[in-house]
């Protein structure tokens, strides 16, 4: 699960009212979030940096208590300060859910794709937040759901990679091309020169953070970069951003641009980005929309900002959640959770508008959870089921323990060893090269013990083995 760092004081001068931390504990277990950790900026410094770096910028953290929040994988919309604030409150029913808007001006901005990017990463939206007032604590927030995003659903920008600019320093039409390494050259965010796209590959090798994305674009033959009319670089997707149109606190009209390699997850990004944002525009939960023109002529217009209606049975509900709730009844807790509802039907079905920021709803049973949570799990009365049914043993698992006493007691051990192991475990360990394994992988292993299924049970017997002989006193040792 996500987690978002919020600060407590101002969370609450948002909420409009001050709670204790048990009583926001409770309630972001009502809302269906958890209150993961109380702490603070200087404590959050010294785990990041350690106590003596920690106390060299000590000016730059202070006692601030910030709540630590654990979000569910799939509420894009609760990933910020904005979209948490907006769903407590509607949950609490002291505002109704905003209705987001699209505007197309009269001689929109337009994004021209070339047929070249189809080789690399396909796909682009774009949006515009005009006239947009931000302030340290936004502007901080904006970024930081960015991040959030690229690391969610964005899956470390290899589906979807997000560039925010000053729109007021470009113009349009712009243009998305894919041009080899070595014709692309500019200024990138926080540089002071101009370096060609192979130059930078070789200067972020070296950088704590970005060098992490390089390998997504960097065997293509050509990389991506999105060019306006005077030909100045806005950014390299999923790499960098260029210097030139970088944001800031007095930025007023931001452009917003998410190339990806799926389409719909790029649509999901900049529309939670516009929706959450969107608030600080002059007109607000307003953005105004942008024209992509794709490399076979059709033209696009983003953000869609699209509703849409799902209608589902007032039986199905209760009998899906374990309530008896009337159909009214289920159309306010809908409408809590930012699912505006009506009773249709006669009171058999409840029809229920999905708004841009709930991607999550995508069936009767998302809205059955949502049900549920309103309602509150703790209030769910708990009954026997209705179904008796006499448990047995698999006959497949009362031979195997039958077979497994047998050997046991003819002198045999068992061996119950983990099913992943580490590349070492099966290759050099083994005196074999990695290469001939016919091993499956794992793209994103949390520790180096288990990287690899394994392909054969004597790493892990071994291993038991060695373990044991280490922590044998010495006399024992073999």
């Amino acid at each position: 699960m996500p987690t978002i760092a919020v600060p407590r004081d101002a969370l609450f001068e948002a909420l409009g009212k001050t709670y204790t931390d048990e009583e926001f504990d409770e309630l972001c277990f009502d809302f269906g979030i958890e209150l993961d950790e109380v702490t603070s900026e200087k404590e959050m410094l010294i785990r990041e940096m350690g106590e003596e770096k920690a106390e060299a910028n000590d000016q730059k953290a202070s006692e601030q208590v910030i709540y630590k929040i654990d979000i569910p994988a799939n509420r894009y919309d609760l990933l910020c300060m904005e979209g948490l604030v907006r769903g407590l409150l509607v949950f609490l029913r002291k505002i109704e859910a905003p209705v987001y808007k699209a505007v197309l001006p009269s001689r929109p901005h337009r994004l021209l794709v070339k047929p070249a990017t189809a080789q690399v990463r396909p796909f682009v939206v774009a949006a515009i937040l005009r006239n947009i007032a931000f302030t340290q604590a936004s502007y901080n927030s904006f970024i930081d759901l960015q991040d959030k995003l690229h690391q969610n659903i964005g899956r470390k920008r290899s589906l979807v990679a997000i560039g925010t600019h000053d729109l007021d320093t470009l113009k349009g039409p712009f243009t998305y091309e894919a041009l080899p390494p070595e014709q692309i050259k500019f200024v990138p965010l926080n540089q002071t020169r101009e370096f060609t796209a192979v130059e930078l590959m070789d200067l972020y090798s070296k950088d704590s953070h970005i060098r992490h994305y390089l390998h997504i674009i960097q065997d293509k033959p050509v990389y991506p970069v999105i060019y306006d009319k005077n030909r100045v670089v806005l950014s390299m997707p999923p790499i960098i951003n260029g210097d030139h149109s970088k944001i800031s606190l007095s930025t007023r009209n931001v452009l917003i641009e998410c190339t990806a390699t799926d389409l719909k997850k790029a649509k999901i990004v900049l529309d939670t980005l516009v929706t959450m944002f969107s608030e600080y525009c002059e007109t607000p939960y307003t953005a105004e929309c942008v024209e992509v023109v794709r490399a076979d002529g059709m033209v696009e217009k983003y953000p869609e900002l699209r509703y849409r209606n799902e209608v589902v049975t007032v039986c199905d509900i209760n009998r899906g959640v374990g309530i008896n709730e009337g159909a009214e009844s289920i159309a306010k807790l809908l409408t809590k959770m930012c699912l505006r509802s009506q009773v249709i039907e006669g009171g058999k079905s409840i029809k229920i508008e999905i708004p841009p920021t709930r991607a999550d709803v995508l069936h009767g049973c998302d809205i059955m959870e949502d049900v549920a949570i309103a309602y509150g799990f703790n209030n769910i009365t708990m009954t026997l089921p209705k179904t008796s049914c006499v448990a047995k043993q698999l006959p497949v698992n009362k031979l195997s323990d039958q077979l497994r006493e047998g050997v046991a007691q003819a002198g045999f051990t068992e061996a119950l060893t983990f099913a992943l192991c580490s590349r070492d475990d099966v290759s050099v360990r083994l005196r074999k090269e990695l290469a001939t394994i016919p091993a499956v992988h794992i793209s994103n292993p949390k520790t180096l013990e288990f990287q690899v299924a394994r392909t054969t049970l004597l790493p892990g017997v071994t291993k038991d083995d060695i373990g044991q002989q280490e922590h044998a006193p010495p006399d024992e040792a073999v």
